[in-house]
């Protein structure tokens, strides 16, 4: 009976130090593969390959595509140790689209966290002073931020103007500020639009004016804009524009038509780049040397210092101006005076 049981004990060793070894060797296992994984999570993708470049992924994109993206531009990505370290550290579900600067001496670990951490590459884009509807949706369109027709088509949409935006008009002409944004990749017409339309109305704010009423000189804000906008068209000389604003003022209150040439431009269906006396004639909405008073709307969208000289044109008596052909204009109070000016300077201009 004694030899059973001490026979029963040393089996009973045996198998617990077996065990002992067994466990001890998954546990030699997985702190290898522990080792081995996170290894692979903080070693550089491609230390050889340091330069740094800018990897897109698009909206919508899911974690295999992803890896392919990233594979490609030769910055790992692939297999299953990246899509379980996706996993395992809970970074699958926060992978935003958009454009990041990446290169190969960053981790798998790294990548994850940078796609997650939202700092998307930001381009800068002018928008230049007295840039029309048009022109700004060339602009964002050559550049590849967005279709222009979707562009156009959301700038003349006056339910979402008025809606959304809470601009009392029927077209954004006028109420995107011309300044250098930086957008990111992927950014809808609408969102662009919106931070146009919220620099305008952070520029009128320090500038002492709000939305509603007339703001200035009897004018309302979209009076306002579209005096603005047509200053900014009359002339690149920014020591000339309260002069222009004032002539313009002083015609308004005169019940004197502006005759000003950019909105007669901007009315035509086509333009050559040659202004014709036939043109001049034409009967749009915004030939001024047919109507009367201010076009229905800007014919661009004015900067700060075209706005500015409405809000604060010159004093002066003048009521018209020609241009002397050096990017400056000769201003005159009477028609007599204008005439000779007209008669000096197109003299000047043939010779």
């Amino acid at each position: 009976m004694k030899l059973v049981l001490d026979d029963n004990r040393r089996r009973g060793r045996r198998s617990r130090r077996l065990g002992r070894f067994f466990l001890l060797l998954v546990v030699l296992l997985l702190l290898g593969l522990g080792g081995w994984f996170f290894r692979y999570a903080v070693a550089p993708v491609a230390p050889d390959s340091v330069d740094e470049r800018i990897v897109q992924i698009p909206p919508g994109a899911t974690l295999p595509a992803i890896q392919r993206i990233l594979a490609a531009e030769g910055l790992g990505g692939d297999g299953v140790r990246f899509r379980l370290l996706a996993r395992l550290t809970r970074l699958e579900r926060r992978l935003r689209a958009g454009e990041y600067q990446l290169s190969g001496s960053f981790s798998p670990l790294g990548i994850l966290r940078e796609l997650a951490s939202g700092r998307i590459v930001q381009r800068p884009v002018t928008i230049p002073e007295g840039a029309n509807l048009k022109e700004v949706a060339s602009i964002l369109a050559n550049g590849g931020w967005l279709a222009r027709e979707e562009f156009l088509s959301l700038a003349g949409d006056s339910g979402y103007i008025r809606d959304e935006l809470r601009i009392n008009a029927d077209s954004l002409e006028g109420y995107l500020f011309p300044d250098t944004y930086y957008l990111t990749r992927g950014q809808k017409a609408g969102e662009i639009i919106s931070r146009m339309v919220g620099r305008l109305r952070s520029v009128l704010a320090e500038l002492g004016i709000g939305d509603e009423g007339r703001v200035a000189h009897g004018l309302t804000l979209h009076e306002l804009l579209t005096m603005a906008s047509i200053v900014e068209k009359e002339t690149a000389a920014p020591a000339e524009r309260p002069l222009i604003a004032r002539v313009f003022l002083n015609r308004l209150q005169m019940g004197m038509r502006l005759q000003t040439d950019p909105t007669v431009i901007y009315g035509l269906p086509m333009f050559d780049g040659n202004l014709t006396r036939k043109d001049l004639r034409t009967a749009t909405p915004y030939n001024t040397y047919v109507i009367n008073g201010l076009p229905p709307g800007p014919i661009g969208n004015p900067g700060r210092a075209s706005i500015e000289a409405v809000l604060y044109p010159a004093s002066a008596p003048y009521l018209y101006f020609v241009s002397k052909n050096d990017s400056t204009h000769h201003f005159s109070s009477t028609l007599a005076e204008h005439n000779r000016a007209v008669q000096q300077y197109q003299k000047r201009s043939h010779r």
